[in-house]
This record gives C-alpha cells, structure tokens and sequence, in this order.
C-alpha cells in the first residue's frame, strides 16, 4: 500500500503542512512510505488483538491532541495482528527528545506498565507524530470511540482536535 499512487499525493500533501492521521493500518502504511519512523511486527504474542485499550497523552501541544490534557488517559479500542511498534534505540530516543510520542498503552489509572501493552510495542508507544508535527500515527481506534454507546466516545478527542487547529475555534467534546 504505500506504493499506491495515492502514497505521492499524501506525501507532497504533508510537505505542504497539510494534517495526516493513519490509524492502525494507516501508521503501518506512513512508516513504511518513510512518513514516519519505525515499523511493525507482528504483536508479541503471535495473536491477533482486538478488545480495550488505554492510552495516556503524552504531549497535548500537536494538532491531533490539542483537545487533551496532559497526562490524560483515554479508553480506545484495538483490533490488529501487527500492531507491534519497533524503532531503533536512537529512533527512540529522538522520539523522546523531540517530544513526537503522541501516546502510550497505559492501566486505566494512567500507569504504562508492560501489562497494559497489548502488543508488545517498544516503550508502549501507541502513537506518534513526525518532527513538523503535521503527520501522526495511532495503532488504536479512535474513530470507534466516538459515542458513549460504542464504549467510550474519546476519540472524539484526536477528531476535535484536529477541527480546533484547523479552525482555530476550541472544540468542547
């Protein structure tokens, strides 16, 4: 998939500034087009995963989490097989660094614990964003967290967010 023509189209997209969110095979697909860093493996447990997740908002300042608090934890869902997130040591620390880890697999108390990672990613990364901050990758759902009945509507969050940068007017959620 990031051969498709398309893949041309979202990357001159993005070195304009434009906002792009891949979600679950989305992220895949931006790392390997070099969007992002990184790539997958299949989940460490060799099974595929779908079910509840949390994850804690490590930097609310990007265009995809402005909506949110700093440290919140946020209840999205998971479904994939290969949502095994990997970089290289210094990948990670410039991830780190440069503030660009969006979010982390958590407890629902916020705590990242290697219990709470639901597929073995490195640091529990469950999102991130590159270096302009304009192209972001989440392995979770937040577009099947939008409404209380679903389970949990906070991936309205990521959504609101992104309409609040775009529009410069806050978004209550």
């Amino acid at each position: 998939a990031c051969r498709a023509p398309v893949m041309e189209a979202v990357a001159e997209f993005a070195a304009r500034g434009g906002l792009v969110l891949g979600i679950c095979n989305g992220f895949q697909i931006l790392t390997e087009a070099g969007l992002l860093p990184g790539a997958f493996r299949p989940n460490a447990h060799g099974r595929y995963r779908c079910g509840w997740s949390h994850v804690r908002v490590e930097n609310p300042s990007t265009p995809f989490t402005g909506a949110c608090r700093p440290g919140q934890v946020l209840k999205i869902p998971v479904s994939h097989g290969t949502g095994n997130y990997q970089a290289d040591p210094d990948t990670l620390r410039a991830l780190v660094r440069n503030q660009q880890v969006l979010f982390r697999y958590c407890t629902p108390e916020g705590a990242v614990t290697p219990g709470a990672n639901p597929n073995g990613s490195a640091e529990n990364i469950a999102g991130i964003v590159n270096r302009t901050g304009n192209v972001a990758g989440v392995m979770p759902h937040p577009e099947r967290a939008t409404e209380q009945v679903l389970g949990s509507a906070d991936g309205r969050l990521l959504f609101a967010s992104m309409v609040q940068h775009l529009t410069g007017r806050v978004i209550r959620v």
